[in-house]
């Protein structure tokens, strides 16, 4: 698992824009994404590699057998082809920035 994780990749308070920066020096884009508490997405597919990062709140990610937590700061990344879910663990809302590699 510790592939798919990267424990505080990002300072806090998690810039927007230095990730970003960061991401797109690595061939991913970066998108912003709001969800309630609870919010669960399921066994999604991509044909590209995704990135994952909180900006606030708590995320559990499931990556094939792989369940992990990801916190303020962390990165995860999912390999294309991997089904995952995502699920907003915060008592509020969760802010998490995702992004696709081209």
């Amino acid at each position: 698992m510790s592939d798919l994780l990267s424990k505080g990749k990002f300072p806090l308070p998690v810039d927007r824009e230095a990730v970003r920066r960061d991401w797109a020096e690595r061939g991913y884009d970066c998108r912003p994404f709001h969800d309630p508490p609870g919010r669960e997405w399921r066994d999604f597919v991509h044909a590209t590699n995704e990135l994952v990062t909180v900006q606030q709140g708590r995320l559990e990610l499931t990556i094939g057998k792989d369940v992990l937590i990801a916190e303020e700061g962390d990165e995860v990344f999912i390999p294309r082809q991997a089904v995952h879910s995502v699920r907003n663990i915060n008592t509020a809302d969760s802010i998490w920035l995702f992004g696709y590699d081209s």
